[in-house]
């Protein structure tokens, strides 16, 4: 089951900038922004810089001169093409520091390795189906290996590591809740041994908050403070996103929709063991073939439900009529159920669709979805499907440890 929440095996509090309005404090509030230009636009020239800061043209040649001796930029070529002499272009240095994101299922471990600027440099993955408990600091060990071997560097290179789990580890006991699916991961001194481990700061987020890191970084959800993410990928859960932050709840268990009971399906007890809920059994994954069996549909064989359910729900939003579009509609009633008590309760800006089965249904689903809501709820946030479709989790965990990353490194106060 996917859910929301996080906790961090070692934090990390960004530098202090000290007395507001100094020359150092001004200098390093200058920097950072021509950082984050130069992240946004890729290479600038000098007076390009200048204009965006709003800076004279002496401070920002200082400006340059500083990060350039601080191996935070490097010279990159220069302009072309254009009337007088050419200019030199300036760029982050990509690899003034190296971050690692790890997306953690019970059937593998994808790994990734990105440098300063938020390119992926290695990629790594690592099928774990079957693995004892005893092997879980070995899979993650290997996965970052091999993720930092494919990127060129080795392991003391890597600035920071953010791992994506189904579920939430509790903060007061360390122990991983709401994912008894992820064998391995729940033993008591998991997160101590990693860290006699790795040799970096580690942090662990939920999978459906890292997809909601990614939307709201690079996607769909771009400039809204206030939305709600929906996952269904197998497990079905949701991230919540209140005044620009996560919300996680008390325990991290908050987002775990799976869980929550809804009209249409018999009460689940004791939940954590089913490992399911009423939500979950109405609209997820598993959902999907049983609707098409009953429709008199034949199911595709795959090598799980959710593949079955992905290719079921591609087909359905091909078609116009007949037993699939009725499927198609079932399937938009059932996540429109859940959805309207979410609604209700958090009025959402935004709700995304994230995760393969939702991706799979594309504007076809969301649009249903959108029409069931309009009648159920009077809150009717807009409905998007996810636009960061490629490995979503992962690109969460590399953008979450990106931001942290960046404070400390371009930190330039103590230069």
């Amino acid at each position: 089951m996917a859910g929301t929440s996080s906790t961090s095996s070692t934090s990390s509090t960004p530098g202090t900038l000290g007395t507001p309005g100094t020359p150092r404090v001004l200098r390093a509030m200058n920097d950072r922004a021509a950082l984050d230009l130069l992240l946004e636009h890729g290479p600038l020239s000098r007076t390009k810089i200048g204009k965006l800061t709003g800076l004279s043209k002496p401070t920002a040649s200082q400006l340059l001169v500083r990060l350039e001796t601080a191996g935070l930029v490097v010279a990159t070529g220069t302009t072309e093409g254009r009337p007088g002499p050419n200019a030199q272009l300036y760029a982050v240095n990509a690899r003034a520091a190296h971050v690692a994101g790890l997306d953690v299922t019970p059937q593998r471990i994808r790994a990734a390795v990105a440098d300063i600027t938020g390119a992926t440099v290695g990629a790594f993955e690592l099928p774990t189906p079957g693995r004892r408990a005893e092997s879980v600091v070995r899979q993650v060990t290997d996965a970052l290996d091999g993720a930092v071997k494919a990127a060129g560097l080795v392991r003391a290179d890597v600035h920071r590591v953010v791992i994506g789990t189904p579920g939430a580890f509790d903060p007061g006991t360390g122990r991983l809740r709401y994912a008894s699916h992820l064998p391995g991961w729940h033993s008591p001194t998991l997160l101590d041994d990693l860290a006699a481990v790795l040799p970096m700061p580690v942090e662990y987020e939920n999978d459906v908050n890292l997809a909601a890191v990614a939307e709201q970084r690079l996607g769909a959800a771009r400039g809204h403070q206030d939305f709600v993410l929906l996952w269904n990928h197998g497990g079905l859960g949701a991230a919540l996103v209140i005044g620009g932050r996560l919300h996680r709840g008390w325990t991290g268990g908050a987002g775990e929709v799976g869980f929550m009971p809804v009209p249409g399906t018999p009460l689940v007890r004791r939940v954590t063991k089913a490992n399911s809920g009423g939500f979950q059994e109405l609209a997820g994954g598993q959902a999907v073939p049983r609707l098409a069996r009953e429709l008199g549909i034949a199911v595709p064989p795959g090598e799980t439900y959710v593949d079955e359910a992905i290719a079921l729900i591609g087909e359905a939003s091909r078609a116009d009529s007949g037993p699939y579009q009725e499927l198609l509609q079932a399937f938009a009633t059932g996540l429109a159920t859940g959805l309207a008590s979410m609604v209700a309760l958090l009025d959402p800006e935004l709700i995304v669709l994230s995760g393969g089965v939702l991706v799979a249904g594309g504007e076809p689903l969301r649009a249903l979805v959108q029409a069931e809501l309009a009648e159920l709820t009077a809150p009717r946030p807009r409905l998007v499907i996810g636009s960061v479709q490629e490995e979503p989790v992962l690109r969460g965990a590399l953008e979450s440890a990106l931001a942290t990353t960046r404070d400390e490194v371009f930190d330039t106060t103590a230069r």
